[in-house]
């Protein structure tokens, strides 16, 4: 089949890579002019390590691995360690992987066949489905048609819109923003990773390899603004931790103010009663983002892709069946992930001082408290 994937982040990917594999012309359609590499380590869990090692990959993921989590601290205003931030989450084992986002997704698109290819700067613009194929016209002017189009374009998915609507339908804000700059002052400093808090606040400051990243999370309701307005998304951050000088909280603001690749987005679920009409079906974020506070994204892009291009080998092309059969066997992996968050914002975000304390106490009393 000719299948269009839009967006070339880690669903897209894993699923260039599973479908061309299985001698489908695939072509991947990228809104940014390069593969988008920035971010925090992510993590690969549970059965999505089995996934990697029958798509090929886990060898080399391997060789990848970070352990950045197990020396991170909570500090407190003078940087001083306080308790040490808890290293897993339910469900988790020692068979689970740590990554750099950027190696991943480098391990992935030098996976991809000759039958995959990567058009970058484009978009789709409008879908028709006639029951017969696709037809798409793209941003830039040019025309296709396809048999199958997959949307892997993360949680605000134009696919997902053109095709199921307005997102706010579908949308579940978790009363999170998180934002990433990147701190090159800190890329060969040593020393352990440091999460200070204020009320309903975070910012922290992560090394791994040859670079380093301020973090800033807090609280709030959803805020309106602007997603492609870089200079407005760094004032809500300016604002929201202004007035607190405590730590290095001014200094990573001006990383914030520096930073031209700047990340900014909400915690947020995407809630589907299917991930599929006609010929159209979502993969990743862009059908069921469990936001990063589960740690399982990258898990669920992985796992999902993998489903969904062995059920269209076994339907035999017959993709309404083959859609089916996706959604049953991944909505367990998405359920979980979805569920899992409850208790991460509390832990990482006390909402004042004295939860902040109570926190801090709890975990010294479970033994991480610097010795």
């Amino acid at each position: 089949m000719n299948i269009l994937i839009s967006g070339a982040g880690i669903a897209g990917l894993a699923a260039a890579l599973e479908l061309g594999g299985r001698g489908h012309d695939v072509t991947v359609v990228e809104y940014d002019e390069h593969l988008r590499l920035a971010g925090t380590p992510i993590d690969i869990r549970g059965d999505a390590v089995a996934t990697a090692e029958r798509m090929g990959l886990l060898a080399k993921v391997q060789e990848q691995r970070l352990r950045m989590s197990e020396s991170t601290w909570f500090v407190d205003g003078d940087g001083e360690p306080v308790v040490r931030l808890p290293v897993g989450r339910v469900g988790d084992s020692d068979d689970d992987i740590e990554i750099l986002r950027e190696d991943l997704m480098h391990i992935l698109a030098g996976a991809l066949p000759g039958t995959a290819a990567i058009r970058f700067g484009d978009s789709i613009e409008a879908l028709t489905d006639d029951g017969d194929g696709v037809d798409v016209r793209f941003a830039s002017g040019r025309t296709g048609r396809y048999d199958l189009v997959l949307g892997a374009d993360g949680q605000h998915s134009a696919v997902r819109r053109l095709v199921f609507g307005p997102e706010e339908d579908y949308l579940r804000h978790l009363g999170v923003y998180i934002a990433l700059a990147a701190l090159p002052g800190d890329a060969r400093s040593e020393g352990a990773n440091a999460v200070h808090n204020v009320p309903g606040r975070m910012a922290g400051a992560f090394r791994y390899k040859d670079k380093a990243v301020a973090v800033f999370q807090f609280r709030s309701e959803p805020l309106d603004h602007d997603r492609h307005d870089l200079d407005a998304q760094k004032k809500i951050v300016i604002d929201a931790f202004a007035g607190y000088r405590s730590w290095r909280i001014p200094e990573l603001l001006d990383a914030v103010r520096a930073d031209p690749d700047f990340f900014f987005d909400s915690a947020s679920q995407i809630h589907l009663p299917s991930w599929h009409r006609g010929r159209v079906v979502l993969v990743g974020d862009a059908g069921y983002s469990p936001a990063f506070l589960s740690g399982r994204g990258t898990s669920l892009a992985l796992t999902g892709a993998r489903i969904l291009a062995e059920e269209l080998d076994r339907c035999g092309g017959d993709h309404t069946a083959a859609f089916e059969r996706y959604e049953a066997r991944q909505r367990p992996y998405v359920t979980f992930a979805q569920d899992s968050v409850e208790g991460g914002r509390d832990l990482l975000l006390p909402a004042s001082w004295a939860d902040i304390a109570a926190r801090n106490k709890a975990l010294q009393a479970a033994g991480t408290a610097p010795h």
